[in-house]
């Protein structure tokens, strides 16, 4: 590829990845507003049935907006939608209505638990929601998760692991440079998180990132990765970077205490 070619193809995608995290943007303002809007106008869509629907049948109906919302948005965009959905349906569809206050005990206990499932309902949908993002379409994203996933069970050493997936990101993220670190923190680095995203910078640093490594909820380690000259990698692969980091935390859990290093 000519330099010409190659750096036209790098615009391409830094503009493309632009592009998408503009619209991912603009979908979590709209999800935002839905939060706001859609359980008060669901609940006044409801205020004609009031006396014929059971206060549970509303909440359940109230529910699903809330889902609805968490969906297409983030989770603070279902948790508002929730908060919102309590709050309209004891405006609307509670006696004394069009007030905010409640007198049956048995309402109260309904508005409650419509604020409760509703948060973690939301919840449920905005995690489903990312997991859909997160699926692995690429077969050379998908064949590295299967190929650690695989080395993980059959390596006699968690060492191997760990070489295998500095490999594997250095590779999958167009890194300069990676290392492993056993041990405890130093530092306060940029760190990739669960979500793709980066803590403490806007763009993808061009220092240092840690990438941690769990095993069965413990730090065992860090991948300690040098951005190359290229554009950032897109978030499907910073996700599967999560994921190899996640086996190799798996794999060090196995194989026990870790050495300091």
């Amino acid at each position: 590829m000519s330099t010409e070619t190659g750096g036209m193809w790098r615009l391409h995608r830094t503009e493309a990845a632009g592009g998408t995290r503009a619209v991912r943007l603009t979908r979590d303002r709209l999800a935002l507003a839905a939060g706001l809007a859609a359980p008060f106008l669901v609940a006044l869509a409801l205020v004609p049935f009031r006396t014929d629907l059971s206060y549970t049948n509303a909440a359940l109906v109230l529910v699903v907006v809330v889902v609805a919302v968490a969906a297409l948005g983030s989770r603070i965009a279902g948790v508002l939608g929730a908060v919102s959905a309590a709050a309209w349906f004891d405006f609307f569809l509670t006696r004394p209505y069009e007030t905010f206050d409640i007198t049956a005990s048995a309402d109260i206990e309904t508005a409650v638990l419509l604020l409760v499932v509703g948060v973690i309902v939301s919840q449920l949908a905005a995690r489903a929601r990312r997991l859909e993002i997160v699926t692995v379409t690429d077969a050379d994203h998908l064949a590295r998760i299967h190929g650690t996933a695989a080395l993980a069970r059959s390596a006699n050493s968690a060492d191997t692991v760990v070489d295998h997936v500095r490999r594997e990101l250095t590779d999958l993220l167009g890194l300069r440079a990676c290392r492993f670190e056993y041990g405890t923190l130093i530092g306060r680095p940029p760190r990739l998180q669960k979500d793709g995203s980066v803590t403490g910078a806007t763009t993808w640093p061009q220092g240092e990132i840690e990438l941690r490594a769990y095993g069965n909820g413990h730090y065992l380690g860090r991948f300690m990765l040098t951005a190359g000259p290229g554009p950032v990698p897109p978030l499907q692969a910073r996700l599967v970077a999560v994921t190899l980091a996640d086996q190799t935390g798996t794999a060090l859990d196995t194989a026990g205490p870790v050495r300091e290093g």
